[in-house]
């Protein structure tokens, strides 16, 4: 997700004691994220942030509780319950995955996701309901939670037994929140009588390459489309193994299914009233199922995964999703190594638009960053505590395999001696912090294009 929460006005709903705390909530997220990119003391910053936002969260959800007592909201009962399973279930489940991962940045960023999606979905559904007086029909149909027991232990013993995974609930309240880059199956099934289910299964794209991918070894422009189209082939064995456990599920056959967008699926869902709608934390990525009942038959725009050419319908449906990241990824990868906070900020609103850019607070920090997703250009601070720029360059140059990387020095010292010193280590620049933002920028600009990248 991206570097900051940005509050818009539109969050507000007129109510000042649960607008002032949703903002402070979003205040409190905004500083989890800068704390998770700190380094030696990331754990433990992280641990005080995830605390206060919990204790946070917990006193406005009393609060708010409070205030809708005062008014005799009718959605009362329907608030204390996606409350109690934020607070009970989704926060203790982010909670160890952060400890289980020692706060690691992938695990603060999918507490970001969900927290984040979370709120925001609730402050403009729930809350908002509040004071518009209509009644949330959303969460109408979700049936009593034995019956959300049961189904919760099926589809983790499901996932168990197709995956070999170990999962675990981290809502029965899924608002169709983005968790990251997503997978969206609808599976529509009717009977006789013209009743009908409709399945929705999201599968996180990691969880389905962690698994599925592991298997399949391939190496190739279509592998996204047929890591799709087998994940349409679980989800129609998913389904259907789910209506082997449940009698009344079994006079149902499936007569329509979809591959959505994350929009599209956005449009379908919240006009749904779900029976069970289920976040899982599977161990390899997030896993979603929700499952809605309805008489009315109609058809939403998706890829139709069902046709003969459903290996063409895929991939169509591949390209018109991914679009607008396909020119994010065009874009050149910057990586910005700096200890100062403001640079990185600075450098970050200076090359954002133009380049796909990563930020490090310190040496090790980058060469660890440079392992995960090699940078086309790296902008690195010759003066930094401990590993400073020179050591940085010559731990690059001694590696095999990014020894070529392009390097540019940022720097304060333009005296004679310490640019002798630099330009041994053969970087591509050695550009003075003296200089204004866009002479910056201009040389950045002009190095891509002498190398016609």
């Amino acid at each position: 997700m991206g570097t900051q929460l940005v509050w818009n006005e539109r969050y507000n709903i007129g109510v000042e004691i649960i607008d002032r705390e949703h903002k402070k909530l979003f205040s409190i997220l905004n500083k989890l994220f800068d704390f998770g990119r700190q380094e030696e003391k990331s754990q433990w910053v992280c641990q005080e942030a995830v605390k206060y936002f919990k204790e946070h969260a917990i006193q406005h959800f009393a609060d708010e509780e409070s205030y809708m007592a005062s008014i005799h909201y009718e959605g009362l009962k329907t608030h204390r319950h996606i409350h109690k399973n934020f607070r009970e279930r989704t926060l203790p489940a982010l909670e160890k995955e952060l400890e289980r991962t020692d706060y690691a940045a992938e695990s603060v960023s999918h507490f970001l996701s969900v927290c984040a999606g979370w709120l925001i979905g609730h402050t403009l559904i729930e809350d908002r309901a509040i004071v518009s007086g209509e009644k949330i029909k959303h969460w109408e149909n979700l049936l009593p939670d034995e019956e959300q027991a049961v189904m919760g232990q099926t589809v983790a013993s499901l996932l168990y037994n197709m995956f070999q995974v170990d999962s675990r609930l981290l809502s029965d309240c899924y608002g169709g929140e983005k968790f990251g880059e997503g997978i969206y199956y609808r599976l529509i099934a009717s009977s006789k009588e013209k009743k009908r289910w409709e399945f929705f299964l999201i599968f996180e794209e990691k969880f389905i390459a962690g698994t599925i991918g592991s298997v399949m070894n391939i190496k190739s422009e279509a592998v996204k489309a047929m890591l799709m189209q087998a994940a349409g082939y679980v989800a129609r064995q998913f389904v259907e193994r789910i209506k082997r456990c449940f009698p009344s599920l079994q006079q149902f056959e499936m007569k329509e299914e979809q591959i959505l967008t994350y929009e599209q699926f956005q449009m379908v869902y919240e006009k749904q009233s779900p029976q069970f709608s289920m976040l899982f934390d599977t161990g390899k990525g997030y896993f979603a199922y929700c499952m809605t009942s309805s008489d009315l038959i109609e058809s939403e725009n998706g890829a139709g995964a069902i046709a003969e050419n459903a290996m063409e319908e895929v991939r169509k449906h591949v390209k018109q999703d991914k679009e607008e990241p396909a020119e994010t990824k065009a874009k050149r990868r910057l990586l910005i190594v700096d200890d100062s906070d403001f640079m990185l900020r600075t450098m970050q609103d200076l090359f954002g638009s133009d380049y796909e850019v990563t930020t490090a607070r310190s040496g090790m920090s980058a060469i660890r960053d440079m392992e995960r997703s090699r940078p086309d250009l790296i902008l690195l601070d010759y003066e930094m505590p401990v590993c400073n720029g020179k050591q940085v360059l010559e731990m690059i140059r001694s590696d095999r395999e990014f020894n070529d990387t392009p390097v540019i020095f940022l720097t304060n010292k333009v005296d004679k001696e310490s640019v002798k010193k630099a330009l041994a280590l053969r970087p591509e620049g050695y550009l003075s912090k003296s200089l204004t933002p866009d002479a910056i920028k201009k040389e950045v600009d002009h190095f891509f294009a002498r190398k016609k990248w």
